[in-house]
């Protein structure tokens, strides 16, 4: 039996379609192990967004030609689209394969093993039609994912992904449905709709349609307990969206907004499309309407031209806005861009120092937030694997507070269960024994 083993970098959408490579090799029957164990093929599903994913990507790819010198590697994902060559050249490496080819890796891997050095990439920003592989199994994940769309329009200065996964493309609206229904009868309790640019899901389908419509039509076929939403722009967080979360059966009280920065010039700068003001403004908005959502935030440090001044006006208002948790990672030049190109480049030095202060901010605003919810119910998805440390049995409440079930049943793995929290261990609430299990 071949034997193959596969390794993912950066996002959900990335997550999904290596869970869709995967489903369709053992169906194949290709027998899947460990990474780090001795494999036929290896396959790198590789992330292109910062410099470090790309180093991530070339390491791993190393670690797979150290493991078995003699198997196939193939490489695929946004930094096989971006930098094929160079990719080609590194040891072991029998296939670069783009993203339009990625879905084809199931069906032709046989032929792409024969030769050495085979790249397979095509012009992605003239692709028009969604297309890829589906998954309905998520190993060691409770909730599963579902990708929607796929692409980008923004073109924000400092991103490389427009590049390397072209024009926004959306499922048709009826595929999105059977899909839910097949993983809720799959035993999937929860689903993370996922995509690149998810708040135009819809735009380039006939007839039009959007992110909100295709919310409602979930909502009405009742097909799923749960229903979360990953990043989405902030001007694509509308009256409308925030009025049907609001009153919502099924989606989380979660949403994840990046924000970049608090700078107002920086983010022209970075080509986004709205101000300082106009984000505190939407904001204030949500959790008006949803006083117990978690917001989640993505902020950069160290874009060219973010001097002390830029900085501080960006911890002034993160400071300033009731946050969840905050995602923070540094600037990071990619060659083709418009930012590359821009003067005031920011030492590494000073990125690391940004970094670990907001760092800091987002820990005490992650233990600010679950902290309010000490005495109240939660609703909580409860995981297959238990906590490490204490043997009690985890999960996630519904705005994504970590929550910790202090019994051992295995048996409440994959149920929504209501808890009583009762206090804060290790950043995590400990939950009083389920209400209604």
């Amino acid at each position: 039996m071949v034997k193959f083993a596969m390794a993912t970098l950066g996002c959900k959408v990335n997550q999904y379609e290596s869970a869709g490579i995967i489903e369709e090799l053992t169906k194949k029957g290709l027998s899947m192990v460990p990474f780090n164990t001795k494999a036929d093929i290896y396959i790198v599903n590789t992330c292109t967004v910062t410099g470090k994913t790309d180093y991530q990507s070339r390491q791993l790819i190393r670690r797979a030609n150290r493991v078995n010198p003699g198997a196939s590697i193939i490489v695929t994902g946004c930094y096989a689209q971006i930098a094929p060559n160079e990719l080609a050249g590194l040891a072991g490496v029998r296939a670069v394969v783009g993203m339009e080819g990625k879905e084809n890796i199931p069906f032709t891997i046989k032929e792409l093993i024969k030769g050495t050095h085979k790249i397979i990439t095509s012009d992605i920003s003239l692709k028009k039609n969604y297309s890829g592989l589906s998954a309905s199994k998520f190993p060691g994940h409770t909730r599963a994912f579902l990708k929607i769309q796929d692409g980008c329009n923004a073109f924000c200065s400092y991103c490389i992904i427009p590049y390397a996964r072209g024009r926004s493309r959306s499922l048709p609206e009826n595929d999105v449905i059977k899909q839910i229904r097949d993983l809720n009868n799959a035993g999937y309790r929860e689903i993370v709709l996922t995509g690149i640019h998810l708040g135009i899901y819809g735009h380039d389908l006939s007839p039009f349609t959007n992110f909100l419509n295709l919310l409602r039509k979930i909502e009405d076929a009742d097909i799923i307990e749960r229903l979360r939403i990953s990043s989405i722009e902030p001007v694509e967080i509308t009256d409308g969206l925030i009025n049907h979360i609001k009153n919502s059966r099924v989606i989380c009280r979660h949403l994840h907004i990046p924000l970049q920065s608090g700078d107002d010039r920086i983010l022209k700068l970075m080509k986004r499309n709205y101000n300082t003001h106009q984000f505190r403004s939407r904001i204030e908005k949500i959790i008006d309407a949803v006083p117990e959502i978690a917001i989640g935030m993505d902020v950069m440090v160290g874009f060219p031209g973010e001097g002390e001044k830029e900085f501080n006006n960006t911890r002034d208002f993160i400071e300033g806005i009731p946050l969840a948790y905050l995602h923070v990672f540094p600037y990071s030049k990619r060659p083709g861009t418009e930012a590359s190109q821009l003067p005031d480049q920011v030492d590494e030095s000073i990125k690391k120092e940004r970094g670990k202060i907001l760092r800091d901010m987002g820990k005490k605003k992650r233990m600010e937030f679950n902290e309010r919810f000490i005495g109240k119910k939660l609703s909580v998805l409860v995981e297959n694997a238990r906590d490490r440390e204490t043997g009690f049995m985890k999960g996630f409440s519904d705005n994504y507070i970590p929550v910790l079930i202090p019994v051992s049943d295995v048996s409440m793995s994959n149920h929504i269960v209501k808890v009583r929290a009762e206090s804060l261990t290790g950043g995590k609430i400990l939950g009083r024994k389920p209400i209604n299990f």
